[in-house]
Parts: C-alpha cells; sequence; structure tokens
C-alpha cells in the first residue's frame, strides 16, 4: 500500500481528445496505474470526450488496447472494475454545440450522488484550449472543477497572455493546473530535496563552487505518426520554453520558505524572472536528415527537431555560471541528465582531470544520483583518475515511486499545485524566448544517431557537453 494518500472525494475524471495519442500513451495508462496503487477515489467515473460517436463499450474496447500497448496491462490490476466505470461523450465540446458531455456528466454525477469534483483534462492541441474554456463556463462545468492544460500553453508572449484572460475569464487560478510532467519526475523534485536537505550539496550550489550546469535530454525516437502536429511545433516550444526552462529553474532558484505548493512555485517562479532573453548567438537549432519525408511534415519545412542554448541567470548566486540546455530527436542516445560540474579546487594538486567533480541528477524512470569524484588511482604513483558512484532513487526505503503523469494527475485530484506552473513564470518563459521566437535561425541538418549540428559544440566550450563530448 503506498504511502501517499487517496483521493477522499468522489470525482468525475472528462478527458477530452479521450481517443488521441497523449489519452492512450500518457494519461490513461497514469490513471490505471492509480487504480493499481489504490490511489483513486472510492467512487469515480471517467468520461472520454471526442468528436467521434464512440459508444461506451467501444471505449473501453479502446481504452484497454491503449493499456496493452503502452502499459500497464488490464491483467496487471483492477481492470473489471475500471472499465465499469467508464464513459463516452461524443459530439465534441464547443461553446456553440456542448454535444451530449452535459447529458452524460449528469448521469455520472446522479450515479455518485451529492456534489462530486469534476476534473477537466485538455488532453487536446493547444489552439484548441480556448474554445474549450469558454464552451466550460457557458455550459456550467466550470463550478467544483479543476482544469488541467497540457503545454505548451500559449505560443508566444501575446497568446499566452490572450490565453490566460480566457482562462481567468471562467476559472478561479487555483482550478488551473498547467501540467509539465518533467516537474512530475521523481529526479526533478529529488534535485530540491537532496540540495536543502544535505549539508554537503547547499554548501556548494553557487557559483563560487559550480562552473556549468548542463541540462541535457537527447532522444533517439523520431516524432512517429506525430508529424503533423510535431511540424506546428518544432523543438523550442515542445521542450525548451516547457520541459528544459522549468528544470533550470529547479535548479536555480533560492531557498524558498517552505516546501508547501505556493512556496515551492514562488521560488521557482521568481527565479524564472531572472532569466536573460535568449539570443540568436546563444542558440543552435537542427533539423536531422530525412525529417521533410515523414508523412504531415512539409517539404520544405524548417521546423527545428533539436536545439541547444546557452542560458544565463541573473542572480547572484549564479552570475556567470552558464546554464547549457539541449535537446533532440534522432540523436545518438536517450538519456535525461541535470549535471553540476564543480570548479577545481585551489589544492597542491597537480595535473587534475579536466572535468573531475560532476553531480549528475538521473531523470529518467524513478531518478538516480550520480557522482564523479576525482581519486588516486591504486598503485604506486600519484596518479589521478575520476571514480564513479550511484545511486538509484528507487532502493530508498519504502520506495514507491510514480510515473511522472500518474504523480501529477493523483495531485490534481488532491488539488496539490506544487509541481505546476503559474503564470508569472510562464509569461517570463516567453519573454525569455520571444527575440528567438521571432527571429529564429535556419535550422541546420544533422545527421540521425548523431550529437546534432557540430555549431551545438562551440555553446558548451570550454567543458564540452558531457554526453558525446
Amino acid at each position: 500500500m503506498s504511502a501517499l494518500p487517496r483521493c477522499p472525494t468522489p470525482t468525475v475524471f472528462v478527458l477530452y481528445g479521450a481517443t488521441g495519442d497523449l489519452a492512450r500513451r500518457m494519461v490513461l495508462p497514469a490513471l490505471f496505474r492509480l487504480a493499481q496503487q489504490d490511489l483513486l477515489p472510492a467512487d469515480w467515473r471517467l468520461i472520454g470526450n471526442g468528436r467521434g460517436e464512440v459508444g461506451d463499450e467501444q471505449f473501453r474496447l479502446q481504452v484497454q488496447q491503449a493499456l496493452e500497448e503502452f502499459g500497464p496491462r488490464p491483467g496487471e490490476g483492477p481492470w473489471q472494475d475500471f472499465r465499469s466505470r467508464l464513459r463516452f461523450a461524443g459530439g465534441g465540446f464547443a461553446p456553440d454545440d456542448p454535444g451530449r458531455l452535459p447529458e452524460v456528466l449528469g448521469e455520472a454525477e446522479r450515479e455518485l450522488g451529492g456534489a462530486p469534483q469534476r476534473v477537466h483534462y485538455l488532453a487536446v492541441p493547444p489552439l484548441a484550449f480556448a474554445s474549450l474554456t469558454t464552451a466550460l463556463g457557458r455550459y456550467g462545468l466550470a463550478e467544483r472543477s479543476r482544469v488541467v492544460y497540457e503545454k505548451p500553453f500559449g505560443t508566444s508572449v501575446e497568446s499566452f497572455r490572450a490565453l490566460d484572460r480566457c482562462v481567468h475569464a471562467v476559472l478561479d487560478e487555483t482550478q488551473v493546473f498547467r501540467i509539465d510532467h518533467f516537474l512530475g519526475k521523481e529526479a526533478t523534485q529529488d534535485l530540491h530535496v537532496v540540495r536543502f536537505a544535505n549539508g554537503m550539496f547547499s554548501g556548494l550550489w553557487n557559483r563560487a563552487h559550480v562552473a556549468e550546469v548542463q541540462i541535457d535530454v537527447p532522444e533517439t525516437l523520431g516524432v512517429a505518426t506525430r508529424g503533423s502536429f510535431y511540424d506546428a511545433t518544432g523543438a523550442v516550444l515542445d521542450m525548451l520554453v516547457t520541459h528544459l526552462f522549468q528544470v533550470a529553474a529547479e535548479v536555480a532558484m533560492e531557498p524558498p520558505a517552505g516546501f508547501g505548493a505556493e512556496q515551492l512555485a514562488a521560488a521557482r517562479e521568481e527565479v524564472i524572472g531572472s532569466f536573460r532573453p535568449l539570443r540568436r548567438q546563444d542558440v543552435v537549432l537542427g533539423q536531422f536528415e530525412g525529417y521533410r519525408d515523414i508523412d504531415g511534415v512539409a517539404d520544405d519545412s524548417c521546423t527545428e527537431t533539436f536545439v541547444a542554448a546557452r542560458l544565463r541567470v541573473d542572480t547572484d548566486r549564479w552570475a556567470g555560471v552558464p546554464f547549457l540546455l539541449r535537446t533532440g530527436k534522432r540523436l545518438a542516445q536517450s538519456r535525461q541528465q541535470v549535471s553540476l560540474v564543480i570548479r577545481p579546487p585551489e589544492a597542491p594538486v597537480h595535473a587534475l582531470p579536466p572535468v573531475g567533480n560532476v553531480v549528475t541528477f538521473d531523470l529518467a524512470g524513478s531518478g538516480g544520483l550520480r557522482l564523479a569524484l576525482v581519486v588516486k588511482t591504486p598503485g604506486p604513483e600519484l596518479t589521478l583518475s575520476t571514480a564513479h558512484s550511484e545511486l538509484r532513487l528507487a532502493t530508498a526505503p519504502a520506495a514507491a515511486p510514480l510515473p511522472p503523469y500518474a504523480r501529477l494527475i493523483h495531485d490534481v485530484l488532491l488539488g496539490d499545485r506544487s509541481l505546476f506552473t503559474r503564470p508569472d513564470g510562464l509569461e517570463h518563459v516567453w519573454k525569455v524566448a520571444e527575440q528567438l521566437l521571432s527571429d529564429k535561425p535556419a535550422p541546420l541538418s544533422y545527421p540521425t544517431n548523431s550529437w546534432g549540428p557540430r555549431e551545438a559544440e562551440d555553446l558548451a566550450r570550454p567543458t564540452g557537453w558531457l554526453l558525446g563530448g
């Protein structure tokens, strides 16, 4: 039994875009994982919503197929109970036509009795956010509700502000959950726990000891069947201004007043306000060879599938310390890591390895912590080398890790907003990227299974990228 609390409130979960790729790969498996660990309310219903007229039994079959493909498999949990709570409301949902959603939602709420809480999850393209939000207000479905928005929340300063006005015309900020699944990763959360709960790390977490920070998320995968979606988005919107900026804020933030939701969010958003705007010379964009041959991608597409950036944080703690951010598709490895490169000490030891001391947080899976330390090579001579040690977070006593989407949906059910983004920080994120987005350099071609354009190496000098360097 998990140590996490079970949501005590009866809940109707409405999943918009329920038959789409995101719902199938991430949201539905996350909900079933919560059911496995008995972390859903004692009484709940899930209503899938979409344009098609899908019957309840057909929707249940589609959910079963999604779990068979992406896991956890139905045979590994309470599938019969889970499927009995699934409904589908077809006909879409828009300000001028609510489809069958109000009717099906009303039936589900009568089954639960009383006034259950509502969770609306918008697993749809960002262009649909404003319309769905307006429809929630128009048909009275915003009451007793929490609304989850996928990323990106806007595509520029102007579009962010317009969407933010639309959302706050219908919802109070406490009802809004802007999801960034990188903040739900166990190791991302461990960034501030390891730092603030261990004196050996809190003492070195500043420019006097840290030479640079690298946040590196290369992917071997391409864009699969998402060509049309990805070609309209690209790596800057899909990863840089969302995931990588948020992880950079986790590293760079000042000590919060406490670990409460508002305290953590305030510290994270405050330091984002100190991010210096990116310039063209701070960024290298790339596009892997063969990208334009993918279905749904324009023949002359200039969409980037790779981005590397050199970010500056204008605070006393981090003045002069570069934050190197990199991500891309069809690269040589798939990794998710944050590394603090430690400055060499002033000591009577010569011939130190060039990058001898590194603290690395592995963000993949349940997470891990790796240390690289300069040591004496065993033997008669004073020869220095680098030794490595690793701690997997899943080995901690009573560990019960949840995948990021499961953790964040669980937080939504409980109303915990500590791992969700706020509008003040998001507005500044768009300001940081504004010059880049308005004047993007052309992406440079790079071969698949490589580390991206060679020009990205110049951003990481003199240390070089720890991965592939």
